[in-house]
C-alpha cells in the first residue's frame, strides 16, 4: 500500500488540528472559568423559567382551580387513570397530585422540585 505526500499532508494536518483542540486550556486560560459561569447562568435561567411557567402549564393542560377542564390533556389524563382504577381516580396518582397543584398552586417542595429540573436542564443545555 502506498500513501502519495499529499495523503501524509492532510492527515498530518489533521492530527495538528485535533491535537490543538484537545489542548484548550493551555490557548485559553479561561475557558473552564467560561463555562463553569454559564452552566450557572443557565442552570438559574431553567431554575427560575419552569417555576415560573408551572402554573401556567398546569392551566393550559387543563388543571384549573375550578376543576379539570373538560377536552382538556387532563380530561384525558382523569378518564384513563379511571378506567385503569376501576371507574375512580386514586387519591395520591399523579391526576390527583396534578390537579391539586393547579386547583391550589404548588407547594414549596413543588416549587423546589420543579426549580431543580429546570436547573439539571439549563446545566445539561450548557454543555
Amino acid at each position: 500500500m502506498t500513501t502519495n505526500f499529499r495523503t501524509r499532508k492532510s492527515t498530518l494536518g489533521l492530527l495538528y488540528i485535533l491535537h490543538s483542540s484537545a489542548n484548550v486550556e493551555r490557548t485559553c486560560p479561561l475557558t473552564r472559568e467560561r463555562m463553569v459561569l454559564t452552566m450557572l447562568l443557565l442552570a438559574g435561567a431553567g431554575g427560575a423559567t419552569f417555576i415560573a411557567a408551572a402554573p401556567f402549564v398546569l392551566g393550559a393542560a387543563g388543571f384549573t382551580a375550578a376543576g379539570i377542564a373538560a377536552g382538556s390533556v387532563a380530561a384525558k389524563m382523569m378518564g384513563a387513570a379511571a378506567v385503569a382504577n376501576g371507574g375512580g381516580v386514586a387519591a395520591g396518582g399523579v391526576v390527583a397530585i396534578l390537579q391539586s397543584a393547579g386547583a391550589a398552586g404548588l407547594s414549596a417542595a413543588a416549587n423546589a422540585a420543579v426549580g431543580v429540573g429546570g436547573a439539571a436542564l439549563g446545566a445539561l443545555i450548557a454543555l
